[in-house]
């Protein structure tokens, strides 16, 4: 089970609050908040001023823009991209995934029914097939696919025009593209964590829209436990949105997201309890480690991969945990997040305070 499907789980039994996947039921409560044009997107600004450039100069020349790829953790705004490049350019956008495209014939239906100047979004384009994927390439460069029917030495290669389109694929491990995928976008993206302030000025963006008032306070101590990503800054001012309209005033104060992130169990890093359950094994019964990922995986009860690629990227983002040759290691920040005395010789006692590390560096020009 991949880490999506790990999380979506999580999701449904009211767990993984502070999950960067999402699934339907998520992303249909995204919809009503998601910007929709260029100057509605809040951050990624250089890369927002990238894709203005090359949309604009593609619809000066009445011709699709390159290819487009857009790779970053997930919950970053890939998707919202994707769709504000159709609407951008006025066209209609065909949304599948990589996981989804199993055969070549399956891409092949795809990019036959698209109109001119259409959108192609393929999510997790690095998990397409093989096949698949070799018949994407003639398609991005030359507009054309061979199908091939039948089989044996009586297969027929039968050559299909593509109308004119535009690719736009989203990987969360873009080191996963083979070179020849890679090389066929014309414009290379990788999306960043949020600053505080990007997420704040999000936040009451997004309570605007939802109808919840919401103050400058309210919003930071939201922002402060949203790990970087705008949705899990929106789902958590959704949830404490829910606590304000039953529990209090209506208002989403400070008082009042910190009682209610208290209710669902996410502290002031953004930690929720599996996270905290990963590192209070560390500590507590392995001293601290290193420990070996399948151990620390039982000690939890959860699944190795889970451990592995849903609680650890945070917790190493955060410079709680370490990943060294001889396995996980807590850091002496983990340690006094749990309130704990680290002993002697902890793992990064010596090293410098960690820094914010989602108070991204300033977009270089």
């Amino acid at each position: 089970m991949g880490p999506a499907a790990a999380d979506a789980g999580r999701l449904m039994t009211g767990d993984g609050l502070v999950s960067a996947y999402a699934d339907d039921a998520e992303r249909d409560a995204e919809a009503s908040v998601r910007p929709k044009r260029l100057d509605e997107f809040i951050a990624q600004h250089r890369v927002r001023d990238q894709l203005d450039l090359l949309l604009q100069g593609a619809m000066r020349r009445g011709s699709p823009p390159d290819h487009i790829l857009l790779s970053g953790p997930p919950g970053l705004g890939k998707t919202t991209l994707a769709n504000i490049v159709a609407a951008e350019l006025g066209a209609g956008i065909r949304v599948t995934s990589g996981p989804a495209i199993e055969r070549s014939g399956d891409l092949a239906a795809i990019l036959t029914s698209l109109a001119e100047g259409d959108v192609l979004f393929i999510d997790e384009i690095h998990r397409i097939a093989k096949p698949a994927e070799e018949l994407l390439y003639s398609a991005m460069e030359d507009f054309r696919v061979d199908v091939v029917v039948g089989k044996g030495p009586g297969a027929t290669a039968i050559p299909l025009d593509v109308e004119p389109f535009t690719l736009v694929g989203a990987t969360t491990r873009s080191g996963l593209l083979t070179g020849p995928m890679r090389d066929r976008f014309g414009f290379v993206a990788h999306l960043d964590f949020y600053s505080p302030a990007d997420l704040e000025a999000l936040l009451h963006r997004s309570a605007r829209i939802l109808g919840v008032p919401i103050t400058d306070e309210g919003a930071t101590e939201i922002a402060g436990r949203s790990r970087g990503t705008p949705r899990i800054a929106n789902r958590l001012l959704r949830r404490v949105r829910d606590y304000a309209e039953v529990r209090a005033e209506g208002v989403v104060t400070l008082e009042t997201a910190r009682a209610a992130l208290t209710v669902y169990d996410v502290d002031a890093l953004g930690l929720d309890r599996l996270d905290r359950a990963v590192l209070t094994a560390l500590v507590d019964s392995f001293r601290g480690g290193p420990v070996g990922l399948s151990t620390l995986a039982v000690a939890v009860g959860e699944q190795p991969d889970t451990v592995e690629e849903v609680c650890e990227p945070f917790l190493v983002r955060a410079g709680l945990l370490a990943r060294t040759p001889r396995g996980r290691v807590a850091t002496e920040a983990a340690w006094r997040h749990l309130g704990r005395t680290p002993p002697n010789g902890t793992f990064g006692a010596d090293a410098s305070p960690v820094p914010d590390l989602f108070s991204a560096a300033p977009d270089q020009p």
